[in-house]
């Protein structure tokens, strides 16, 4: 059980200003894993004020786009001996499969730090253009002490999207992790002070709501990154933009995985766990709006089901799991509301629907993998984001390209444009499709985030991107310098 009565403000490991504890409960068997302080406004004032003193008199912004390189690298080598640590304690923490979390949680969040690390000789961080009265300097500086506010579903990888971009940026920054996530945090923060990382670049204070839209509306924040609901997304956006500070938003998501008439089914069930219902179904990304041809609708229908009965539903910590619990007492309850809904939106569920009884599970929230058919785009359960292990399959009219042009205008008609991906024999068709819809990241027979891409959405799916150079500019502002001659 891990235990922590300190914060990480300023370089050092400092007593919280409240008395308030955040208890994480183990989603598996609903027991304590363990202990973090509540982080209170006081105590965010106290971080913002470190961040802010090491942005304006201590050396990071000031030193060399190699030297803060070094400096990341150093941070992803102390991370990245703490990998198997912080996969088993996210596994503990919100009910994430182990094999999930060996894959993805704790090895892309050092994938996005060695990349950062690596990225710093590939920026033009200067350049002189010729201008009216004489040469004219144009630089990049950094944006200034940033904020990020990262959900708890995937919190390293989010958490890791934030930090290694600004760093290499030189900004500051002070994160505000999930209540439900406050433990794993610790290993960032021994992580950095291995790394050497100077005081108050980089600050860690877990809390609330409070906390956080506390740290969105401070004054010396600069700049805020957020990743989680698009309810929370419109309210920072509109806090930030009554302050005038830049933001970043990466919000919910209800992707579709189009399956065109001459799909290989075979192709798309094996890489639906981890594209429909990855993370327990707990992703943005989770491509749970299947839209099938009519003229396979029937066919498509029984090879989902089959498949997602199929899915070893168990303890988190079991490498051989599938689809572990839910975060949350209260996450169970939404999705089983998303599952009575779709009942009496007149969808027919094909498989699930339920609790899964026996083999521990009864103390844990878990939900059993669910199929809905007979679904029509405009219900709810195909338009908004359940965050869980629920498939609605859409069926689709025509073949051939008047079918793909129903598929396209189907996956657009959603509030949402964050992933998605197309099924086919036919790779040319399957870009033709991809290039079509309205998303930020699109798959052709595959779905992936790859840390050297841009990520972010279109419409209610957020505002700027994440990975990639493009990740970089979010935390860098342009300054031109006139000269004479």
């Amino acid at each position: 059980m891990a235990t922590h009565d300190r914060l990480y403000i300023g370089g050092e490991w400092t007593a919280p200003a409240g008395t308030g504890v955040l208890e994480v409960v183990g989603p598996h068997d609903g027991r304590t894993v363990g202990w973090a302080p509540d982080g209170t406004p006081a105590d965010i004032d106290r971080a913002v004020g470190a961040a802010r003193r090491a942005f304006d008199t201590g050396p990071w912004p000031r030193t060399s786009p190699a030297e803060r390189a070094a400096a990341l690298g150093r941070l992803a080598g102390a991370y990245g001996r703490r990998t198997e640590e912080a996969a088993a304690l996210i596994t503990a923490e919100m009910g994430s499969p182990l094999a999930f979390s060996r894959l993805a949680q704790a090895p892309l969040a050092h994938a996005v730090l060695d990349y950062y690390a690596g990225l710093a000789g590939q920026v033009e961080w200067s350049a002189v253009r010729p201008g009216m009265l004489g040469p004219v300097h144009v630089e990049r500086e950094p944006a200034g002490v940033a904020a990020a506010i990262v959900p708890w579903n995937v919190p390293h990888f989010l958490i890791a999207a934030k930090v290694a971009p600004a760093l290499l940026a030189g900004c500051t920054v002070v994160v505000k992790p999930a209540p439900e996530t406050a433990l794993d945090p610790y290993l960032l923060a021994e992580a950095a002070e291995e790394a050497g990382l100077p005081p108050g670049v980089l600050n860690i204070v877990a809390g609330g709501r409070g906390a956080g839209e506390h740290l969105v509306s401070h004054p010396d924040v600069d700049h805020v990154a957020f990743t989680g609901s698009t309810a929370a997304g419109r309210r920072i956006g509109a806090l930030c933009g009554e302050r005038l500070k830049g933001c970043s938003l990466e919000l919910g998501g209800k992707s579709a995985a189009v399956l065109l008439d001459d799909v290989d089914l075979d192709a798309y069930l094996g890489m639906l766990p981890l594209t429909a219902v990855l993370n327990n179904g707990e992703a943005c990304i989770a491509q749970a709006r299947v839209l099938a041809p009519r003229s396979r609708y029937d066919e498509v229908v029984e090879a989902v089901t089959e498949r997602m009965a199929a899915l070893r539903v168990g303890d988190p910590a079991d490498p051989e799991t599938e689809v572990g619990p839910l975060v949350s007492q209260r996450q169970r309850e939404r999705v089983e509301g998303y599952i009575a809904l779709g009942a009496e939106e007149g969808a027919r569920i094909t498989t699930g629907g339920g609790r899964p009884a026996g083999g521990g599970r009864d103390q844990g929230f878990y939900v059993e993998p669910t199929v809905f058919a007979d679904a029509a785009n405009g219900m709810r359960i195909a338009r908004e984001e359940i965050f869980g292990p629920v498939v609605v399959v859409v069926p689709y009219d025509g073949e051939g390209p008047h079918g793909d042009d129903e598929a396209v205008r189907l996956a657009d008609d959603s509030e949402y444009g964050l992933a998605g991906s197309v099924w086919t024999a036919d790779p040319e068709r399957g870009m033709a499709v991809a290039r079509r819809v309205r998303a930020g990241t699109f798959g052709v027979n595959a779905y992936n985030i790859d840390v050297n891409t841009p990520f972010g959405g279109r419409k209610a799916s957020g505002v700027g991107s994440e990975f990639g150079p493009e990740g970089l500019e979010e935390y860098l502002r342009w300054k031109s310098i006139v000269t004479l001659g």
